[in-house]
């Protein structure tokens, strides 16, 4: 069993932390009731219930993924298909997911598509997930009801209200947008909708979705920007989509999600090649937007998405040839698409590429994010061999020896020099999740009054060996496990924790929301009483304690 203390003290703990004042230096980390003390507090205490040596390791806050599917309907169903694949399929049970990230010393993780509807469910096998802190962001931007309001021009402070509503409804963290009117406008039999063509019901274009869904979030103050699937997902040529999405935000803040997907330009050997240079110089020009990459990763996964369009066009390439398509009540879509990355396939060596070059071509490490888009470009658990890709310019040479022949003689990762250093790991995995999600007052980082999320690795003889797995892991105070105490992973009864499901609370305006009751309860056939958790029900049931954040 693991030995649980409220009273922990760490010495000797170099520390690789750029939000700490004491960022390299060899430190003790004081732990109290979940939290970290200052220096002052630290040193009245005579002595600490259980002390852990940290010299020669290095020393940082939990990890945090800003980007992974890992709760609700389409994860389920993934689980379900699942059954047919390869054993080596990365979909696991909620049990196991929160274990495989606390092994590679992550402790807090975001699902980035909760329906409204689906938000009570979502929430639960979130809280199911051990020893992880969990969030989430709604899913706007195909409702029949939203769509219709905003092709009538509904005016700023109505529409402000009714985000601000489905936030505090769901318990979301942020709002994220799919294929922005594209799922709807494929349920109509629209098999393509570009940023400026017009809905054939209801007449929104991406473009007005986007510009109305940015400017409400901005104007609500929620800390995260509007969080993007842009349209045209995987197709040859969507650069320019991609960046005529980020121009509709017109100033306000944007986070393009899993931009590797849509990175591609529409020449080179197959009509198909890399436009990562293009937006990376984007982003580097605009401070408003941010990105998290969704590297493909070789090997057998599951592709799940709310885009149902994108996932039909792409089923002809479900390897093996088991997938699903379906309508999520009349608010999004779902699909399921196996599929097996290749290393000498050259579409999929190309989304390898591009996803490298871009975190290596984008020069401010707190504006893009370490993920996988879990699981659809590959496993969470690749997250160390990726590490090492970035840190180590020699060994990405090395592996563009076993790709495509015509995508390593052309990518520009033979060129780029730039090689990450661990403060910048530290950033993009830690300090720079909690920044953007508004949360790093609670965690990514060492700061005193920070959670005490604390993990320690022994320096290998490469990063990915470093990266695989944690010398020791502490949870809010809590030793989760301490290879120096012969614990093994395998043998260790995960305690569950009360997490936070960290959310944002906006005091919206509840007679204009009433106003449009009808027109959303007979989309969703649930009333919004039904649609909306309270407190009460997150601390009874889902069994967390809700941290506001924002307003």
């Amino acid at each position: 069993m693991i030995h649980m203390t409220d009273l922990l003290r760490i010495r000797n703990a170099r520390i690789v932390d750029p939000e700490h004042e004491r960022h390299g230096q060899e430190i003790t980390l004081v732990a109290q009731d979940g939290r970290l003390l200052t220096d002052s507090e630290s040193t009245k205490l005579s002595k600490c219930v259980d002390e852990i040596d940290a010299a020669g390791l290095i020393v940082m806050a939990g990890g945090i993924d800003i980007h992974t599917h890992i709760a609700g309907g389409k994860v389920n169903l993934a689980r379900c298909l699942a059954e047919s694949l390869p054993d080596s399929t990365p979909i696991w049970p909620c049990h196991r997911n929160g274990r495989l990230y606390n092994a590679m010393g992550y402790t807090t993780c975001f699902e980035p598509a909760m329906l409204l509807s689906g938000a009570r469910h979502t929430h639960l096998e979130l809280a199911d997930t051990p020893n992880l802190d969990t969030g989430a962001y709604v899913v706007l931007g195909n409702e029949d009801w939203l769509l219709k309001l905003i092709g009538e021009d509904v005016d700023d402070e109505t529409l402000k209200s009714l985000v601000g509503w489905s936030m505090h409804a769901s318990r979301a963290l942020a709002v994220k947008v799919v294929n922005p009117g594209g799922i709807s406008a494929f349920k109509f039999n629209q098999r393509n909708l570009d940023v400026d063509i017009p809905h054939s019901h209801f007449g929104v274009t991406p473009r007005s979705v986007i510009r109305r869904l940015a400017q409400a979030v901005d104007s609500l103050g929620v800390p995260h920007p509007l969080h993007v699937h842009a349209s045209n997902l995987g197709i040859a040529g969507n650069i320019r989509s991609t960046l005529a999405t980020l121009n509709a935000a017109e100033g306000c803040r944007l986070h393009l999600t899993h931009a590797q997907f849509h990175c591609y330009s529409d020449d080179g050997p197959y009509g198909m090649g890399s436009a990562a240079e293009c937006l990376a110089h984007y982003v580097n020009e605009h401070t408003n937007i941010s990105l998290d990459v969704g590297q493909v990763v070789f090997g057998q996964t599951i592709t799940l998405s709310a885009d149902s369009a994108a996932q039909y066009r792409n089923h002809r390439f479900a390897k093996p040839n088991n997938w699903i398509v379906n309508e999520i009540e009349c608010q999004a879509g779902c699909g399921l698409v196996p599929m097996r990355y290749e290393n000498r396939q050259y579409v999929h060596s190309l989304q390898w590429a591009i996803g490298l070059e871009l975190m290596l071509l984008i020069s401010d490490p707190w504006r893009v994010f370490l993920t996988t888009d879990h699981p659809n470009g590959g496993p969470f658990t690749s997250y160390p061999h990726l590490i090492r890709l970035l840190m180590d310019r020699s060994f990405r040479l090395q592996m563009l020896e076993q790709i495509h022949p015509d995508v390593g003689q052309r990518t520009l990762l033979r060129e780029i020099q730039r090689e990450y250093s661990l403060d910048e790991i530290a950033i993009i995995t830690r300090a720079a999740p909690a920044r953007i999600l508004g949360i790093d007052r609670h965690c990514g980082s060492l700061r005193s009054g920070r959670l005490a999320d604390v993990v320690a690795y022994r320096k290998h003889e490469n990063w990915e060996q470093t990266f695989r797995e944690v010398v020791f892991l502490i949870k809010r105070g809590r030793k989760i496990f301490d290879q120096s105490a012969g614990h093994a992973w395998d043998h260790i009864e995960l305690p569950r924790l009360h997490t936070d499901c960290y959310a944002f609370r906006y005091d919206c305006d509840l007679e204009t929301v009433n106003k449009f009751a009808d027109m959303i309860q007979g989309t969703l056939r649930v009333s919004l009483d039904s649609l909306t958790l309270s407190d009460e029900e997150m601390l009874q049931h889902v069994g967390q304690c809700p941290v506001y954040v924002g307003h």
